[in-house]
């Protein structure tokens, strides 16, 4: 059978696969238009342009007006939040920890809350650290829903510093023991095999997303450089995390 039908097979094994729900649903990862930008200045980065407004610039990726070298993390706004948690659950609810009925906020500006989603719930903490009046008390509840929605599971792979799914290096396509090639000679996988294979990797969606696709992948087709560089690339693009809990709600 020649190789392209395989990488036929399995891209209608992804087309025919039933789309997550409930809590399976917030595993998923997002779509890149709903993964917002956050520049994070080192404090030298901060009072260069508090210094001298010029050394700032215009970033055509944030919007802000910040050092040029500033480093951007990725993070899911507080939008994009609750319309993954309304998807998943049209009544999810979250209330505050508390004893005496109210929101609390304790010594450190913070907030600990329980966000319930599908029968389920779980804690989450939420501050605005160094910031005052209405607009904090908003980043409070927007940082304490994405910690307690990381819970569940939602966005762990931009919260993740490395590869949190852990996909394989090329171990799995190395070719097989000289012995085994003299044997069978493996039939090599045709262009347009590798160009479809490369081209569905490229499209996944999260890191777990190219997992499942890598596995889908016949292993002869996995052995072709072109296809690893695919992958590689493609991790790349994804491994982009968020280091911290200082997001804007």
């Amino acid at each position: 059978m020649r190789f392209w039908l395989l990488a036929t097979d399995w891209g209608s094994d992804m087309a025919d696969h039933k789309k997550p729900t409930g809590l399976d649903l917030l595993r998923m990862p997002f779509p890149d238009h709903q993964i917002s930008k956050l520049p994070k200045p080192t404090k030298a980065q901060t009072d260069a342009v508090r210094n001298d407004f010029k050394k700032g610039i215009r970033c055509k990726l944030c919007g802000a007006w910040h050092h040029p070298d500033v480093v951007h993390l990725d993070y899911v706004g507080h939008a994009a939040l609750t319309d993954r948690l309304l998807d998943a659950d049209p009544d999810w609810n979250w209330e505050p920890v508390t004893q005496t009925g109210l929101p609390e906020i304790d010594q450190n500006k913070g907030m600990w809350i329980k966000l319930t989603v599908c029968g389920v719930t779980r804690l989450g903490y939420g501050h605005a650290e160094g910031k005052n009046g209405g607009d904090a008390i908003k980043e409070v509840i927007g940082d304490a829903l994405r910690n307690a929605a990381m819970r569940f599971g939602a966005a762990l792979d931009l919260w993740h510093k490395g590869d949190l799914h852990g996909i394989e290096d090329d171990g799995d396509a190395k070719a097989p023991p000289k012995q085994e090639q003299r044997q069978q000679k493996p039939q090599e996988p045709d262009a347009e095999a590798i160009q479809k294979a490369s081209a569905y990797l490229a499209e996944a969606g999260g890191l777990g997303d190219l997992k499942e696709r890598w596995g889908r992948i016949p292993k002869p087709v996995q052995a072709i450089a072109d296809v690893i560089a695919a992958k590689d690339a493609a991790k790349e693009r994804l491994s982009k995390s968020i280091i911290d809990d200082e997001i804007p709600y």
